[in-house]
């Protein structure tokens, strides 16, 4: 039987995500923004966490943990590259190291830029995705520590897993990158659907997280940086695609 995913929506527009193996009983945790509303939702499902994953060190992540911990004790897992600026970590992972969770095997990915030694967790037979604030729905995270040539090169990372991957990225921003998408690429199709689907989800509160790999790829500016129309809004016909996604994301931070 595949995991249950469970989305929760924390502080103002963050999320949390609880990854759940029925036959064990095992639940692994991703991000702790705050505990009370991830207490609430594992109390009415009678669940117990066993793992928690931090992804990076910024206080929407992790600042929840010792209230969760308080209630659920469990092995909390993080970036080794972090590990001075996280919560004390039990098991420390860079990028290619092995982790298990439940039995399956899962990729850990360094997805530098957002921040230095951010990391993503992608589970291959479950087809799921932890980004938190690298790949981000409609979106990739602000460059807060990193450069944009290596936020391209974790971007480029996530782009070659499978289409269908489930993407479970930190943040309810989907409508706001949907209107700069649609400011450099309002020729894309795909993407003026999406938009409207966004709207109309939010319309009734209902979150835009997970996403689709697949739908990322066809619509999230900062993956198509290949894109013709990009190419030619912005000037950058002959630039590389590394360049013409540091120009995307700075126009981002601008507009």
């Amino acid at each position: 039987m595949p995991f249950e995913l469970v989305t929760i929506p924390c502080l103002s527009d963050n999320y949390a995500f609880l990854l759940r193996d029925d036959a064990s009983g095992q639940t692994l945790l991703v991000d702790v923004p705050e505990a009370a509303p991830i207490i609430a939702e594992l109390a009415q499902r009678n669940w117990q966490v066993s793992h928690v994953l931090l992804t990076h060190h910024h206080p929407d992540h992790v600042q929840g943990l010792q209230a969760l911990l308080d209630v659920h004790p469990a092995q909390v897992i993080g970036a080794a590259a972090d590990a001075h600026r996280l919560p004390p970590l039990d098991l420390a992972l860079g990028e290619g190291d092995p982790f298990a969770f439940a039995g399956e095997e899962a990729t850990v990915y360094d997805v530098s830029g957002h921040t230095l030694g951010h990391i993503a967790v992608y589970f291959p037979t479950s087809g799921i995705a932890f980004t938190a604030d690298s790949l981000m729905a409609l979106g990739c995270g602000r460059l807060f520590e990193g450069s944009p040539a290596q936020m391209w090169q974790s971007l480029s990372k996530l782009m070659r897993l499978p289409p269908d991957t489930i993407i479970c990225s930190g943040h309810e921003y989907t409508a706001a990158n949907a209107r700069f998408a649609l400011s450099i690429e309002p020729g894309n199709a795909h993407l003026v659907a999406r938009a409207a689907k966004v709207d109309a989800a939010r319309t009734e509160n209902q979150p835009t997280v997970p996403s689709k790999l697949s739908d990322e790829l066809a619509t999230n500016p900062f993956l198509r940086p290949q894109s013709a129309e990009i190419r030619k809004r912005l000037e950058m016909a002959n630039h590389s695609d590394s360049e013409v996604f540091a120009e995307i994301r700075r126009r981002k931070d601008t507009f």
